[in-house]
């Protein structure tokens, strides 16, 4: 395979816009499940601890919960056709791009210090530009 295919395909897969994730946010995530012939759409929500590569179609956020007093974490790939959508809950201030520290607090020394933000304008995505089909020129019949 050629390398012009390969990035062909991931322009095609690529979404227009994604929502500026970083470390520290809360996030909520809304992935695609398939189970058998039905779809449905499940929701993940915890504190993004991980972002890698932002400006590439390979761009990946890890987010860790915690459910039932055990440790969750999930990588999803931002660009991917299962993840629905991302919604910003919650913004932190932190000095680290990657949270490892995080996985071994629990409780009151987990939390992270808060930072006032504009939600709806965080969450909210541009629209893509509208593709302008071209019209062939119509043949004119000499009669």
């Amino acid at each position: 395979m050629s390398f012009a295919l390969i990035q062909k395909v991931n322009d095609e897969q690529k979404k227009h816009s994604v929502v500026d994730v970083r470390s520290g946010d809360t996030v909520r995530v809304h992935q695609k499940i398939k189970e058998g012939n039905k779809e449905r759409v499940q929701v993940f929500e915890g504190v993004v601890i991980r972002t890698d590569n932002k400006k590439q179609h390979t761009s990946r956020i890890t987010v860790r919960k915690i459910a039932s007093g055990v440790g969750v974490e999930k990588s999803f790939l931002l660009h991917s056709p299962l993840v629905e959508k991302v919604e910003i809950v919650r913004r932190a201030k932190v000095r680290r791009n990657f949270l490892s520290y995080l996985r071994n607090r629990s409780g009151k020394s987990a939390r992270l210090t808060a930072v006032g933000f504009d939600r709806e304008a965080v969450n909210t995505l541009e629209e893509a530009p509208a593709e302008v089909a071209e019209e062939a020129p119509a043949e004119e019949k000499a009669e």
